[in-house]
């Protein structure tokens, strides 16, 4: 591939002082100059010629600067791993088409393209991240087997102060997007493709991270457009489209030992179309730890022929692979709930299952749901929700399948 210039900075007017040409790349230093003509700093620009971005993010990774990474086309691209920490903010940009191995022993990794112990990155671009996950999604039965290695499209680890901005990830194999302990990371138009019947695709998934944003996205996949596991705290998801899907999702919770709390959660001015649930909290039964999923908002929501638009279901039970012998254990308390619209593809609108530990401090006020043009019902269990404005009352019978 030839050499593309690299894309213009917005910082400040520039000055190419320096362009040399590498076997990998072009570098260009661009300086950064302020309105007065200062200079503001220096910014390394390497023009990939090849998809070579081990090579790239060494040198980068090196550099007290910042320094962008560009390349553009179309590529076959096996596992990657871009580990830190660097000595400056690096900026990934792509372009074009990049495509995953067909054969997951080819790939080479659970994750695709892994990005650990970061600080201040940004990755960039029009890129469509391409998963080539059909054939995997066969084999995919990793709901099943927590030990399975399918590979996700992306798993960012220990990234922070980070910022993930106008890419496509398209049929992955497994999660397109794994997030676990980041802090300060935030993906903004990112979008992702894949038909309803891909297994455990989740779009976002989000661990044991703080401070996380999901702005702007567009998801359609086989499984939850976001999923929010143990350990995710003040996490803030905004103009989200999400279908197909399964939803999004706070949980679940307790399959495992030594899971941690989900706490400051907050799904605002999302929109979901014909997904199998909408906004749901799901929690195991007979769980070996007692945790707590608590100071959540549900707000400003539209629901678009969506299976049960609002759901809380303490006797979650993934391919029935668990007791109930107990009830959930988790404590679910300091709930929201407000202005919900749309229509519903089940007669139950809302489902409240809480276990026999019961939802403390739920406040639900403006439900409007509509099931061929009448009112859905609403299924409460072991809650005494505080009621505001237009919002269904309480039935006692759940008709909800597992």
């Amino acid at each position: 591939m030839e050499s593309e210039a690299a894309p213009q900075t917005q910082l400040g007017d520039k000055k190419a002082d320096i362009d040399t040409k590498s076997e990998f790349a072009t570098h260009t230093t661009v300086s950064l100059g302020g309105s007065s003509g200062e200079l503001l700093g220096l910014i390394v620009m390497l023009t990939l010629k090849t998809p070579d971005l081990k090579s790239g993010w060494k040198e980068a990774c090196a550099s007290k600067e910042p320094v962008e990474i560009y390349f553009s086309g179309k590529y076959t691209l096996r596992h990657v791993e871009l580990k830190g920490p660097c000595k400056g903010p690096v900026k990934i940009t792509i372009d074009g088409q990049i495509k995953a191995p067909v054969n997951q022993k080819d790939l080479g990794g659970d994750h695709w393209i892994k990005i650990s112990n970061v600080n201040d990155l940004t990755l960039s671009g029009t890129a469509i991240f391409d998963g080539q996950g059909a054939s995997a999604w066969k084999e995919n039965e990793c709901s099943k087997n927590s030990n399975c290695k399918i590979g996700m499209n992306f798993g960012f680890h220990f990234v922070n102060n980070s910022i993930v901005s106008g890419i496509t990830s398209k049929d992955s194999k497994h999660f397109h997007a794994n997030v676990l302990d980041c802090k300060n990371f935030t993906f903004d138009g990112f979008k992702v493709s894949a038909p309803q019947n891909s297994p455990n695709t989740n779009g976002i998934h989000i661990e044991k991270s703080t401070s996380v944003n999901v702005l702007n996205a567009n998801i359609g996949t086989g499984d939850d457009c976001v999923s929010l596991g143990g350990g995710s705290n003040q996490v803030l998801v905004q103009n989200v489209t999400c279908g197909p899907g399964h939803g999004i999702s706070i949980g679940s919770l307790g399959k495992h030992k030594k899971e941690e709390s989900i706490d400051g959660i907050t799904i605002k001015g999302c929109t979901l179309k014909e997904t199998d649930n909408g906004v749901m909290i799901k929690t195991l039964p007979s769980e070996p730890e007692t945790v707590t999923i608590t100071n959540l908002v549900f707000e400003d929501i539209t629901m678009e022929n969506v299976k049960n638009p609002i759901i809380v279901d303490q006797e979650y039970c993934p391919s029935n692979q668990c007791s109930k012998k107990q009830p959930s254990k988790v404590k679910i308390s300091k709930v929201t709930i407000k202005n919900i619209k749309g229509t519903s593809a089940t007669k139950e609108g809302m489902i409240l299952d809480c276990s026999s530990v019961p939802c403390e401090d739920v406040e639900i006020s403006n439900v409007d749901l509509k099931f061929n043009g009448t009112p859905t019902i609403a299924v409460c269990s072991n809650v005494k929700p505080k009621i505001t404005g237009n919002v269904p009352k309480c039935t006692t019978t759940s008709q909800k399948k597992q």
